[in-house]
């Protein structure tokens, strides 16, 4: 009991000092200056792979598909999110569901990446920890040393941050981030979309250097035969 007490204290002494954080970014670089900083896009070099992030369908897909055309890897990687509580309950009730992977492959395909190019990595992922170290993993298996991320814009300097906490320098990523996707970056706060954007990337990045210590909800997985 002690020991859960304690760890709800830390928790909460974390999560205080991540908003403290905010506060203090917010204050350093000013409003408009963080809506910038949170973007970043590393110079292009050949990669075994670009993989696009799990989200904001079909943006990403679009920036893989122009980073494929030019050249710069022979296969784009699609990473798929783990089965959501509204999905589970859709699939009880009966009702079908397509999934972002599927859109992302179409998006993919509709833009001239060959289908035999395209790969959908295997297991189901939670948050950005997840995808790096399933992409991680399987640049191991294949023996690469160089990945191209595909994120949007906001997400872009968590996705370096992240991978630098949990692969490294090595294998190397270079983040990309989608130049459709909509957002006003000197100006996030006057729509609810970007303003959520900015204030969860903020707050990611505050986990990112605490060392991880707010995990996403996993939700349990039921059978037709559970009972409720």
């Amino acid at each position: 009991m002690l020991s859960a007490r304690v760890s709800q204290w830390i928790r909460r002494v974390l999560v205080l000092g991540a908003l403290l954080g905010i506060v203090a970014v917010l204050i350093s670089w000013g409003a408009s200056g963080i809506g910038h900083w949170l973007m970043v896009a590393d110079p292009l070099e050949p990669a075994q792979a670009i993989v696009v992030l799990s989200g904001r369908v079909p943006f990403r897909a679009m920036e893989a598909a122009l980073i494929y055309r030019e050249g710069w890897a022979p296969e784009v990687w699609l990473t798929k999110e783990g089965v959501r509580a509204e999905e589970q309950a859709l699939g009880r009730l009966g009702v079908a569901v397509v999934r972002d992977e599927v859109y992302n492959r179409e998006a993919l395909e509709r833009l001239g990446v060959k289908p035999e190019a395209i790969r959908l990595l295997g297991d189901g992922v939670w948050n950005t920890v997840d995808e790096v170290r399933l992409i991680a993993r399987e640049l191991g298996r294949n023996g690469g040393d160089r990945v191209i991320l595909v994120t949007s814009k906001a997400h872009s300097r968590r996705v370096r941050a992240t991978w630098a906490a949990i692969v490294g320098a090595w294998p190397r990523v270079i983040v990309r981030y989608a130049e459709g996707e909509p957002y006003q970056s000197g100006a996030w706060w006057r729509n609810t979309r970007d303003a959520l954007d900015v204030s969860r990337e903020v707050f990611g990045l505050m986990n990112v250097w605490t060392g991880f210590p707010v995990q996403p909800d996993r939700p349990e997985r039921h059978t037709p035969g559970d009972q409720k």
